[in-house]
């Protein structure tokens, strides 16, 4: 098994697993973890290509709300003490990276002419 076709088959067995919680979590799940989604089917399908794909985070985020271990108040009021440090990080490191492009931006030698591209040959078996 070459490397593309392990990567395919880790991609159908995520998928595959995303499908099947799709399928418990939006036909039983949602109902009970957000009640604005009762009775309302279709929204549903709209859900199954995210759900697809970030299948763990949808399980663990159905745990934390089931079983009431959410604190809400969290939520709505996020940590923000390191904002000053990278508010202040950011336009230093704009400023690094600029400077560090414009002194190893490379000049090529003006007298290397252009070689056009040909379509490639044809191979007979």
């Amino acid at each position: 098994m070459n490397e593309a076709e392990l990567i395919l088959f880790a991609a159908k067995i995520w998928c595959g697993i995303g499908a099947l919680v799709a399928v418990v979590f939006l036909t039983f799940g949602i109902d009970r973890i957000d009640e604005d989604a009762d009775g309302a089917y279709v929204f549903r399908p709209l859900l199954v290509p995210g759900v697809l794909l970030i299948w763990p985070m949808v399980l663990w985020r159905w745990y934390i709300l089931a079983d009431g271990k959410d604190e809400w108040s969290h939520r709505y009021r996020p940590k923000r003490h390191n904002h000053v440090w990278f508010a202040l990080l950011m336009p230093v490191a704009i400023v690094i990276i600029i400077g560090a492009a414009f002194s190893v931006r490379q000049t090529w030698p003006g007298d290397i002419a252009p070689e056009p591209l040909s379509a490639p040959a044809e191979v007979s078996e």
